[in-house]
């Protein structure tokens, strides 16, 4: 702690190869928003991705249960124990920040290089405590980050040796007068684990959407759907293990029968989503539409459960699944080839992610349409409704008006930040990725 009660927070730049970038102020303190413009200058003038690495002290308050643990011995937990005990022997300040053993690591990935891991992967998600906050670890009650901090940029504090699952070896790259620790296999690791990490939090929420909705709806077939699904998860993350372990999984592990039922639901999904359109372009435009006319083609849109909602939480699930295979298919292909890790890795992902991104749009853009209907007076030869009718009509109204809440279409990509908690022993969590 220094005497105006701030907390010293070093920050490391970590190259994913040997680049050229502006000379850093090493050893100058700087506050967060000029770390965060320091970010910006890097990611446009900078060849190659590089991501900021800062050490926080662990929260006592942290909800480890949202993270994947990796114990010490696996290849993330070696290349950050490495590489901080090398930065340490260099620089007090690393000393004094890691000293205890347990922090919060706090990884900071450019928006440029984020967008290749596909505009659905890191949206954000707002917590409810705190109007305008983002879910994490560092979001305090008032929705800051990292206050009372200061940042003092560590120079030339590189890891030695092995320090990569692809086999690539962190070192000092002179860099426009600045070194810059070459730790490509380091960023890789951290990426892979959180955005699977994310994408299984986004599947947790959709299996207990849909667990609430199958209650209601006693619908055989849908379940039957939702059990295929959600019976794919065991072998994801054993193949999610033994990837992260630099091996290789096998057939034994069942991953290729787990794709197959999850492409067959995203298959599932694509000619849900041509109906829908397709229904919604028949509508007459500018005209109010009648209820029973939007339930033939959204069975239940007007209820809080419903076939149409099930629909809906069974493709999100089968999108959050196919995000963490896709993720262990880009590590594989990192993997086997050692030149440069981390380009082949965002490459693949870059490709693969393309068509869950369209899913998620077209899925967005139908519910922002259906949210934009105005429901017309049912149709008959009563010039009096009840007031049930009424009631329902305008509970109706409600209900699919909300649709749009909170659907984002093609948002921008931000920064991506990755927190990872690191314990005495050496073992760490790494949490969902989230916006920076």
């Amino acid at each position: 702690m220094t005497d105006d009660r701030k907390t010293t927070v070093p920050v490391w730049t970590l190259a994913t190869a040997d680049v050229r970038v502006p000379g850093l102020p090493a050893g100058e303190s700087m506050t967060a928003e000029r770390l965060a413009e320091l970010r910006g200058v890097l990611a446009v003038l900078a060849d190659e991705p590089i991501v900021t690495l800062e050490v926080h002290p662990l929260p006592a308050k942290t909800d480890r249960s949202r993270g994947i643990p990796l114990d010490a011995a696996s290849p993330l937990a070696q290349h950050l124990s490495q590489f901080v005990s090398q930065s340490a022997r260099t620089s007090l300040t690393v000393a004094r920040a890691t000293g205890s053993g347990e922090c919060l690591y706090r990884m900071v990935v450019p928006a440029k290089v984020a967008a290749q891991f596909g505009q659905g992967i890191v949206r954000p998600m707002v917590s409810k405590g705190a109007a305008g906050a983002i879910r994490g670890v560092l979001v305090d009650s008032t929705g800051r980050i990292a206050a009372h901090t200061k940042f003092v940029p560590v120079g030339g504090a590189a890891a030695a040796g092995t320090v990569g699952g692809a086999g690539a070896t962190a070192g000092v790259a002179a860099a426009g007068g600045t070194a810059l620790t070459v730790a490509a296999p380091l960023v890789l690791m951290a990426v892979a684990v959180a955005v699977s990490a994310h994408a299984d939090q986004k599947r947790q929420q959709a299996i207990e959407r849909i667990t609430k909705l199958l209650e209601q709806l006693q619908e055989d077939k849908l379940d039957d759907e939702h059990s295929e699904l959600d019976g794919c998860r065991d072998a994801i993350d054993k193949a999610t293990a033994v990837l992260l372990d630099q091996g290789k999984p096998g057939l034994s592990l069942g991953l290729d029968s787990a794709v197959h039922a999850i492409n067959t639901a995203l298959g599932r999904a694509d000619r849900r989503l041509a109906r829908w359109q397709s229904a919604l372009d028949a509508l007459p435009e500018g005209d109010a539409v009648e209820l029973g006319t939007l339930t033939r083609s959204f069975p239940g849109v007007d209820d809080d459960g419903g076939t149409f909602r099930t629909h809906l939480e069974l493709a999100s699930l089968a999108v959050a699944l196919k995000r963490r295979v896709v993720v262990l298919q880009a590590v594989e292909h990192a993997q086997s080839d050692t030149g440069n890790p981390f380009e082949n890795f965002t490459r693949a992902l870059k490709r693969d992610q393309q068509r869950l991104d369209e899913l998620e749009s077209g899925i967005a853009g139908v519910l922002v349409r259906l949210s934009a209907l105005e429901l017309a007076r049912p149709n008959g030869l009563r010039p009096v409704f009840t007031t049930g009718e009424v009631d329902r009509l305008m509970s109706s109204a409600h209900r699919i008006h909300r649709l749009g809440d909170g659907v984002t279409v093609n948002s921008r990509t931000t920064d991506v930040a990755i927190e990872i908690a690191r314990d005495k022993e050496g073992s760490v969590i790494v949490f969902p990725a989230l916006p920076a």
